[in-house]
């Protein structure tokens, strides 16, 4: 799976969400092994920030973004793994791209594994909602 693991910012509220999701054994999540290992890298490697102070620039949980590919644009939302959806668009972050999307930033170049094996790359071309410039901080 690539991934720029740069550290990244992170709300202290997303990365205490997703940190207990991956750190403790629950029936319904089932990470393989190597996604548990760069999820863990991630979590490792986050700057944490208030929630109220997060940059309007960053995709957190639940962002919607347009991201810009070679192969044309796609529009996903970030969301955790009980509520992705693929066919609306709602990718979950344990996803090889949603990984890569966590904490990135507007303008960033994001690259990931496809199922198929090859290296994927995408430009984030514009962040379309972020829960906590809305003032939403229970998603």
């Amino acid at each position: 799976m690539a991934l720029n693991l740069k550290a990244r910012q992170l709300s202290w509220l997303d990365h205490v969400r997703l940190s207990t999701l991956v750190r403790t054994p629950r029936a319904g999540l089932r990470l393989p092994p190597h996604t548990a290992d760069l999820a863990e890298e991630v979590l490792d490697l986050a700057e944490q920030l208030d929630p109220r102070h997060m940059p309007s620039h960053v995709v957190t949980m639940g962002s919607r973004v347009r991201l810009v590919a070679s192969d044309g644009p796609m529009e996903v939302t970030l969301s955790y793994p009980r509520d992705a959806r693929l066919d609306e668009g709602r990718i979950s972050v344990f996803s090889p791209l949603g990984l890569s999307l966590l904490g990135a930033e507007l303008g960033e170049r994001v690259e990931w594994t496809g199922p198929d094996g090859d290296t994927h790359a995408a430009e984030v071309a514009a962040l379309l909602f972020q829960p906590e410039a809305a003032g939403d901080f229970t998603t």
